[in-house]
């Protein structure tokens, strides 16, 4: 298939260098798929550690149900080798404090 480039307003199609230029940053861009994916779930994940991460403080005492939930949370990547994965984790829900 054919690429084009607007110069000037007028349609030119790529050359040949520049198919080959595009081709390879197209395909950098879906090598990286799988870390933008994990990076998007690790930064999720955080959050909803943190929403929680007073209850971690040395004078409180978390019930079993946080200390699984948050278990959970910390575990969420693990085995995770491809953008699919990723997409179809479910987050636990938060137990009750």
């Amino acid at each position: 298939m054919a690429r084009y480039k607007m110069i000037n307003g007028e349609r030119i199609q790529f050359t040949a260098a520049e198919e080959t230029a595009r081709d390879a940053e197209e395909a950098v861009w879906e090598a990286g798929a799988f870390e933008r994916a994990i990076k998007h779930l690790r930064m999720t994940r955080d959050n909803l550690l943190k929403e929680t991460d007073y209850l971690a403080l040395s004078d409180n005492t978390m019930s079993d149900e946080i200390k699984i939930y948050r278990k959970s949370l910390r575990d969420i990547t693990e085995g995770l080798t491809t953008v699919e994965e990723v997409e179809t984790v479910e987050f636990p829900g938060k137990p009750k404090e």
